[in-house]
């Protein structure tokens, strides 16, 4: 495929996804004698540089940074945010007693458990002058005004502690959370128009950078309001602050080589980062420290535009033929391989017809993916089947505090399951298929998450969700890529950030979802399940795109898929291809 087939008007959203689709849909160019190959795109010169030398290795390596930088952005405020599950009023005349003696005497009881929100309200002097070490049930009670917490399950303070968010109050962390996601919307579209404008390292520099600051802010919040407002402009690093650097690493690859530096980069660098978070929350037992811990490396984001390329194919698509060769030259040399000059002569001809084609798509509009029954009804699929997708995925990271057990430990070990489910992914897409992998990983994932609902709290419960969890990964890493190959080239990438944002618009959503765990611990993981069965059976009303040529026009969208059965199933075909 040419790449103004695969990458066209790219935000920073729109190429991971195009990127990501990259890796099962290239026709085996590098198996092709270099003198005997067509010079179509940037692909077609990988294999005079290398497809993943020492230049792409360095590459690969210096993935870990910003791999680290995106994970800290998407959990870190889980840390910062929870709240312990014990926690009762403080009354400052009490202070000489025992917690216990200052609990049993102050705090009222409903149905023998002690109240969290209410205290009694009675002359603290008068009660322990007379001595009086008991309540009286017959004592006015009014809300408290400040509170203690019992750090057992959560031992270190959090912003939530320190600022009272319990009670009347205990909505503040999910509507926190919420404006996170909210600053994510407006990043994805301000770094998505900054890459596609100026480029992919400047927009790489400024979503880094801006979550350094805010990040730091967020460790002098003293307000829920400077908290939301500091998490806000987090929210804007989020996604783009790896995904970009994704792209750019997944460019210069050679295609044989795309699945596993896509893939791996997930499963180990970001996954790593992810479970180290609890143990540092832990370890430094402060969360402002830990928040600044978890923020000032991304300063080191500064160091960018010296270590990381352009974008080839983003220069290309500017007209900027030159600097793309002049960075082909430096892989080359790192590579210790050499472009013949009459391909790059050929290649300067092929990088003037793509910048003429990217000129041409710019015409189309995500619109023109709703004018057409067929493909109307694709798009809308997939805007829903994504939502869904996005919500389970997110629902299951934020829901481990109420699953009843150490949430530090269900944390890292659900999130450890991002690894094998992606080696899982690798093994098995192409056999099963997008369509059927998407519906099974779904509804396994929400069969499992209702299954956590109807047993136990505790390891039943844990166990359960994490099998969810594990399902809902595999999910999450299909998503984008499926909707890539089911959208026509003219309109994929506005598409691809269509569907994306409107992921971002339902994780809002998300923690009051997670928050209804304070009425039901079973309310979340049912509304997650239905999502995720939900989501699954979409999927089947879309065909199956494994091993076919991507559609390039909207005529080519409409008629996609018109002549598969709903049985159809790559691996059984295959075989009944070779049989035949």
């Amino acid at each position: 495929m040419e790449s103004h087939e695969k990458e066209v008007k790219v935000g920073a959203v729109c190429d991971t996804m195009t990127s990501t689709l990259e890796l099962r849909n290239e026709n085996g160019q590098n198996g092709v004698p270099p003198s005997k190959q067509q010079i179509k795109d940037l692909d077609d010169l990988l294999p005079y540089v290398g497809g993943f030398g020492w230049y792409q290795r360095l590459l690969f390596l210096m993935m870990i940074p910003y791999s680290f930088f995106f994970a800290f952005v998407y959990f870190a405020q889980i840390f910062m945010t929870v709240v312990p599950s014990e926690h009762w009023c403080y009354v400052g005349e009490l202070k000489n007693l025992s917690v216990e003696e200052r609990r049993h005497l102050s705090i009222p009881r409903t149905n023998g458990m002690y109240d969290k929100c209410h205290v009694y309200d009675v002359d603290w002097k008068i009660i322990l002058n007379e001595g009086i070490s008991a309540p009286d049930d017959s004592w006015p009670v009014k809300k408290c005004e400040s509170w203690e917490f019992n750090f057992t399950d959560i031992p270190y303070e959090t912003i939530a502690t320190q600022l009272g968010w319990v009670c009347e109050r205990d909505n503040y962390p999910a509507t926190a959370q919420s404006v996170f996601f909210g600053g994510a919307i407006v990043g994805g579209l301000v770094f998505g128009w900054i890459a596609d404008k100026y480029g992919r390292i400047p927009a790489l520099l400024g979503t880094n950078l801006i979550g350094f600051a805010a990040g730091v802010g967020t460790a002098f919040s003293n307000s829920f309001w400077s908290f939301c407002l500091c998490r806000f402009l987090v929210g804007i690093a989020y996604d783009n602050c790896f995904i970009i650097m994704y792209i750019i690493v997944v460019e210069y690859v050679g295609p044989k080589w795309r699945t596993f530096v896509a893939n791996m980069s997930i499963a180990v660098y970001f996954t790593f980062a992810a479970c180290l978070l609890p143990w540092i929350a832990l370890a430094v037992a402060d969360w402002k420290v830990y928040t600044l811990i978890t923020s000032v490396p991304l300063g080191l984001a500064i160091l960018t535009p010296w270590v990381v390329p352009e974008s080839a194919r983003w220069l290309i698509s500017q007209g900027r033929t030159e600097e793309a060769i002049k960075i082909m030259k430096r892989v080359e040399t790192i590579n210790k391989k050499k472009i013949p000059d009459e391909i790059i002569k050929e290649f300067r001809e092929t990088a003037a017809e793509i910048a003429r084609t990217e000129r041409e798509i710019k015409n189309y509009s995500a619109a023109d993916l709703f004018k057409t029954p067929r493909l109307r009804r694709h798009s809308i699929l997939l805007v829903i089947i994504w939502m869904s997708i996005a919500m389970v995925f997110d629902g299951h990271v934020r829901n481990v505090g109420s699953l009843g057990l150490d949430m530090f430990v269900t944390f890292t070990v659900a999130t450890a399951t991002e690894f094998p489910a992606d080696i899982l992914l690798i093994l098995s897409l192409d056999m099963i298929g997008r369509r059927w992998m998407s519906f099974g990983s779904m509804v396994i994932s929400g069969v499992f998450s209702i299954l956590a609902a109807a047993v136990p709290i505790g390891i039943p419960s844990a166990s359960l969700a994490i099998v969810g969890r594990f399902a809902v990964n595999i999910s999450f890493n299909i998503g984008m890529q499926y909707a890539a190959e089911l959208l026509p080239t003219v309109v994929r990438a506005q598409g691809l950030a269509f569907i994306h944002i409107m992921g971002y618009v339902a994780t809002i959503l998300v923690p009051y979802i997670v928050y209804l765990a304070t009425i039901n611990t079973i309310i979340p993981l049912l509304i997650l399940g239905a999502l995720g069965i939900l989501g699954g059976c979409l999927c089947l009303f879309l065909p199956e795109s494994t091993g076919k040529d991507m559609p390039q026009t909207i005529e080519d969208g409409e008629e996609y898929g018109r002549d598969q059965s709903f049985w159809n199933i790559p691996c059984i075909k295959q075989k009944k291809d070779v049989t035949a």
